[in-house]
């Protein structure tokens, strides 16, 4: 920039991208003992080529010369890959935070202490409805139960405020208030996240997407309790008038990106697909040079085309949306978002031609070739309070 040029606001500096992302998401395995009808990765089976226990080491130290303050880790199921303590350490000693998302599966009463006892360590524990019916048609059998019992453990510990993670659905909507009064009887949080029609949910998105008076009701939901977290996740819902605490925009390449258990690094986790895989962390110069040079990132930071979206007058507010939403339902990455609080996405849904279809991914399959659970541990509640 000239010496005599006006500093950028901070949301065109997030628009052009930064020395280093400010929210990294790491998947350490896509092993996972679940099968949830929207897993993203579509997780099951640990993939052979995952990185090695020293690999891994090695991306926190980079994170560490690149001074990124903190990292999302998921998966899969952290927990099952054999070094997750190991590695969870190392990050916090050498003051990379970790917050870190799991089913609670493998949550004991020791373990939870264990992480208690590391500084600079967040945990959310997934949950997707506020009772066992509603959670477990996404996420298993018995799974509501786990996770409850994980929830139990971690406030046992003294595990400071968790958060309680909740992926949005046309079936839990109504359930808000009962998971935000879940969340405040274990002094946790409630964390919000949109569903993005990626992974498994390419195949259940239409099933599981709220309905259009479901999304204005989330918007004033989320309106009136601003201590919800989010993640940014809703920023298509600002077009319904005072924008949601937040960037409110996309941030795929620019602040945002994936490292997967193999290495490979995408512009956002909703977009695992050859279309926006960026590098991967085993090549020359490492994530480092992925992040700071990688083609894919750098047209992503280039000033964006309004594209179709250019004459309304919303596009200032939601930025034309989730650009993973787009991919995976077949719409144009410069067209409306297809949950576009104006109706522009519902249009152009039906006028597409065809949409992606889910990959099998790390799905363990069924003779039907329907995902279900690899076999491990389901430490279930043995009563759960109404």
């Amino acid at each position: 920039m000239r010496p005599d040029a006006a500093p950028l606001a901070l949301k065109e500096r997030f628009e052009r991208g930064l020395d280093a992302p400010i929210c990294l998401t790491w998947e350490l395995t896509y092993a996972c003992n679940l099968a949830c009808v929207h897993c993203l990765s579509s997780s099951g089976r640990r993939d052979p080529a995952e990185l090695t226990p020293a690999e891994a080491r090695r991306i926190v130290d980079e994170l560490v010369d690149m001074k990124v303050f903190y990292v999302n880790i998921g998966g899969g199921e952290p927990m099952l890959r054999p070094d997750f303590f190991d590695l969870v350490g190392y990050a916090v000693e050498r003051r990379v935070g970790v917050k870190f998302s799991t089913n609670g599966t493998r949550l004991t009463p020791a373990r939870a202490r264990q992480l208690a006892a590391l500084d600079y360590l967040d945990v959310q524990v997934s949950v997707d409805g506020a009772n066992a019916a509603t959670n477990d048609a996404v996420r298993g059998e018995g799974s509501y139960a786990a996770a409850r019992t994980a929830m139990d453990n971690l406030s046992a510990a003294g595990l400071g405020p968790f958060k309680v993670s909740v992926v949005v659905t046309r079936q839990n909507v109504q359930e808000l208030d009962a998971l935000k009064a879940l969340a405040d009887s274990y002094g946790a949080q409630l964390r919000l996240t949109r569903l993005r029609p990626s992974g498994r949910a390419v195949d259940t998105w239409d099933a599981l997407h709220p309905t259009p008076e479901q999304q204005r009701l989330l918007y004033h939901w989320l309106r009136e309790r601003p201590g919800v977290l989010t993640g940014d996740s809703f920023f298509h819902l600002s077009a319904l008038g005072e924008p949601l605490d937040g960037l409110n925009l996309c941030g795929a390449g620019r602040v945002v990106c994936l490292i997967d258990p193999v290495g490979d690094v995408y512009a956002c986790p909703f977009v695992i697909d050859a279309q926006f895989l960026a590098g991967n962390v085993r090549g020359s110069g490492g994530f480092a040079a992925v992040w700071r040079d990688s083609a894919l990132f750098r047209s992503l930071r280039e000033p964006q085309s309004a594209g179709a979206c250019a004459s309304c007058g919303s596009f200032d507010a939601c930025r034309g949306g989730c650009m993973a939403a787009k991919f995976f339902t077949g719409l144009p990455l410069d067209g409306p978002d297809p949950e576009c609080v104006r109706g522009h996405g519902e249009a152009a849904l039906a006028a597409r031609a065809t949409a992606p279809r889910a990959v099998r991914g790390h799905s363990k399959v069924g003779r039907d070739g329907t995902p279900v659970a690899v076999p491990a541990p389901v430490r279930r509640r043995s009563t759960v309070p109404a």
